[in-house]
């Protein structure tokens, strides 16, 4: 359903394992966002996409918006928010809602959602993040996008229910209240990955876009124009870095460093003959190295991303939707750039693939215009599109942090 689209000051906050990066924008009259200020930072006190240290993650979050905030010469008090942890998951179902034959208007339409939000099966140890409607259809008319103002007895809805666990939306929320900013909204990553980089045609035929992160993979397949399912595996870049420092005993940075320059998930003629110099952990810097040709680095690569693009298929085909999602794959999130990682993912998925970035914003660097900056990018577009909703576990009136009132709160709290 088209909504008015959104004017003035936006805020996105990507948490991630990897790293944590905030984007200020502004809407323009024209529908376009133009991006004002960009802060990234290493991640720290995050690890699968949940947060496990609050000092460490709150740290990073108030380096990044602080380094966005200079740049745009602006303050902001709200966020929208990223969802990885909590293992987010979704399921669809269809509701119904009798008119007495009176057009439809908002107030039916909010009625037919708010039935489905109380009447989802996501129990007390799940919390609902989206309620995501992907078509209406009246007097068993199916296929309408916005039913509003039609004539029926019976109007139906099917929705894509996300849903994740409470304790790790709550640790986030916490820490991002710690930095003395409010959650306008939650979004999941792989919905922000595919908003950021799909475009209209690939997203009404049907596509998989898979955001490959650090800590893990997500996959949003989206068809007739909506996201229908969502699904996250706990493996993703720091998997493959992790075997490359045990394989090969080298420290963490050095097995990192690897992994992006000469990294690769297939393997090529030349690799035997390429000698990599790989220090050994706990030794000097000026100690001995071990050379090592490059084939075995592509050695251990290789099946860790094998595994993890044979999760994927297995999860796409117990969700029922391999087939129905088409042939078509994006890949997106900064562990998808190694060299490779296409070709082994049309090889495992059989499918096409292409690698997908951010498009349709101004004044985005190519420094951080490429697949890594996905998630942060598509919550903006989210809020540009979206009326967006407080969460109900988020802070108001008062005891918003982002208010002055709350900020004051917030301090007395911590210090009396």
């Amino acid at each position: 359903m088209k909504s008015k689209l959104r004017s003035g000051l936006i805020a996105a906050l990507d948490v991630g394992t990897t790293k944590v990066c905030c984007f200020i924008a502004r809407g323009q009259d024209d529908g376009t966002l133009k991006i004002l200020g960009i802060g990234h930072q290493l991640s720290r006190g995050i690890r699968g996409g949940a947060v496990v240290d609050m000092d460490e993650a709150e740290h990073s979050i108030r380096a990044s918006v602080d380094a966005a905030e200079q740049m745009a010469g602006e303050r902001i008090d709200e966020v929208v928010v990223n969802v990885t942890g909590g293992t987010p998951s979704s399921h669809n179902l269809k509701v119904d809602l009798g008119l007495n034959g009176h057009p439809i208007d908002d107030g039916d339409i909010g009625r037919l959602l708010d039935h489905g939000r109380h009447h989802s099966s996501v129990g007390p140890e799940r919390e609902t993040i989206h309620v995501v409607p992907t078509g209406f259809a009246v007097d068993g008319n199916e296929g309408i996008r916005d039913p509003r103002g039609m004539f029926g007895q019976k109007l139906s809805v099917a929705l894509h229910m996300i849903s994740a666990a409470p304790g790790p939306l709550r640790n986030l929320a916490t820490v991002v209240s710690r930095c003395h900013l409010g959650i306008e909204t939650r979004v999941v990553s792989s919905y922000c990955s595919g908003l950021a980089c799909l475009v209209e045609d690939e997203k009404e035929l049907g596509v998989t876009c898979i955001d490959m992160g650090g800590g893990t993979t997500s996959m949003a397949v989206f068809l007739g124009g909506e996201l229908v399912h969502t699904d996250v595996i706990a493996v993703g870049g720091h998997h493959v870095t992790n075997d490359i420092a045990r394989g090969l005993s080298t420290p963490l940075a050095h097995a990192e460093r690897m992994k992006t320059l000469y990294g690769s998930a297939m393997p090529s003629p030349s690799d035997d003959r390429d000698i990599l110099a790989v220090p050994l952990v706990g030794e000097d810097e000026d100690g001995q190295a071990n050379q090592l040709p490059r084939s075995m680095l592509v050695q251990i690569i290789k099946p860790r991303l094998e595994e993890t693009f044979e999760l994927v298929r297995s999860h796409l085909e117990s969700g029922g939707f391999d087939k129905l999602a088409g042939r078509r794959v994006v890949l997106t999130g900064g562990a998808s750039q190694m060299q490779g990682v296409r070709d082994l993912a049309a090889l495992i998925l059989d499918k096409q693939v292409r690698m997908g970035r951010p498009v349709g914003l101004m004044g985005l660097a190519e420094a951080t215009g490429g697949p890594a900056f996905s998630t942060c990018a598509g919550l903006l577009r989210f809020a540009l599109h979206h009326h967006t909703e407080r969460p109900a576990n988020a802070s108001r009136g008062s005891e918003n942090p982002g208010t002055m009132l709350g900020r004051l709160g917030h301090w007395i709290r911590r210090n009396f």
